[in-house]
């Protein structure tokens, strides 16, 4: 579960950004993910909800928008959205080609922190 690292550099991360700004109290924190990440969104919760517990972030909610993937055609240059459960994109078939390999990803490796809600 990678999940829980993850949480821990967002956390790392949002603490930094705090002190820079002189807040004290986290109300919200928003994370876009590419799904070439492989997030699952209820264990980044549990493991930022467990990390946060005893600390001053606890009660902060957290957002999690998961960003789809797409990627352009390596044979016609068209871009699709992907539903392949494949993230290490072997296959890949393209809807108006089917060229299956060879695509070049376009968003869906995404991992950073949109917005800290913080006072």
């Amino acid at each position: 579960m990678h999940e829980m690292s993850v949480a821990q550099s967002l956390i790392d991360i949002i603490r930094s950004e705090m002190d820079k700004n002189a807040v004290t109290t986290l109300q919200t924190v928003k994370v876009k993910a590419g799904r070439i990440n492989a997030i699952v969104p209820e264990a980044l919760e549990t493991a930022f909800w467990s990390l946060t517990q005893g600390t001053s972030l606890e009660g902060a909610r957290l957002e999690l928008e998961t960003v789809p993937l797409e990627l352009e055609c390596g044979s016609c240059g068209t871009r699709f959205i992907s539903s392949t459960e494949d993230t290490l994109l072997l296959h890949a078939e393209c809807p108006n080609c089917g060229w299956e390999f060879g695509h070049r990803v376009i968003t869906g490796r995404e991992l950073y922190i949109e917005y800290i809600e913080a006072d």
